[in-house]
């Protein structure tokens, strides 16, 4: 699952820290989102999507190779 929360991040002049603490989460688990190393839980993809003003669509894509 790809994601622009870095750059959605930057757009609104938040660090990892601060979206971190937005969300309630530390800051790594916000850079390893960023990295794609791990997918946030439902939960959290909704907290990062209303925190940086976007839909969850718009944060995420996924380009899976299921059947459609």
């Amino acid at each position: 699952m790809e994601n622009i929360i870095k750059r959605a991040r930057k757009e609104k002049k938040l660090s990892q820290d601060e979206l971190a603490k937005l969300c309630g989460v530390s800051r790594q688990t916000i850079n390893e989102i960023e990295n794609n190393k791990y997918d946030p839980s439902l939960v959290l993809a909704f907290q990062l999507a209303q925190n940086l003003s976007l839909t969850v669509d718009q944060l995420f894509s996924f380009e899976g190779g299921g059947s459609k």
